[in-house]
């Protein structure tokens, strides 16, 4: 019985360490192809000079619900310093409930439909809703959040890599 815990629990830490592995933590942000709600298309190339914020979200996701207030509030007040917002909706959310909310709620920012799930695979797998990349001016992931971020480490952050040349 002992044995058979502490195997699982090894199997349990060796697919954790090999999904994070996996994951895009720090590095290049993976070169994607963002499709906007009017059709319009940009790639992870055309945000360099940029601090981007790229967020994996749902409609049907109440953590993503509750915390997009935040990220138009984040949004607004460093978007005149270089600072950007893609929410890349998930593939399995409707596209017409993503339209619907993004009009009824005035998303100030660019919001994607990941139709096929290839930007969710590309940026590590993505499958928790929200899950949200900071990336700084050169491309470069500095930090992943699974979850709702804190938004005063999160604002810190952003504020450091504004600030960098």
């Amino acid at each position: 019985m002992k044995r058979a815990l502490y195997l699982a629990a090894v199997a349990v830490v060796a697919i954790v360490g090999w999904l994070l592995l996996r994951a895009p933590g720090f590095g290049p942000a993976p070169e994607s192809t963002f499709v906007l709600l009017d059709g319009s298309k940009q790639t992870t190339a055309d945000f360099r000079g940029r601090v981007v914020l790229v967020n994996f979200w749902a409609t049907s996701c109440t953590t993503c619900v509750a915390e997009m207030p935040k990220l138009m509030s984040t949004y607004d007040k460093y978007r005149e310093r270089g600072f950007d917002t893609v929410a890349v909706a998930m593939s399995y959310d409707p596209p017409s409930y993503v339209v619907n909310f993004s009009q009824t709620r005035k998303l100030p920012f660019k919001v994607a439909i990941d139709n096929t799930g290839s930007v969710a695979t590309a940026w590590g797998e993505v499958r928790l809703t929200p899950t949200t990349y900071l990336v700084d001016k050169r491309g470069q992931i500095v930090k992943r959040y699974v979850g709702e971020p804190d938004f005063a480490e999160l604002h810190r952050l952003i504020e450091e890599l504004l600030a960098q040349a």
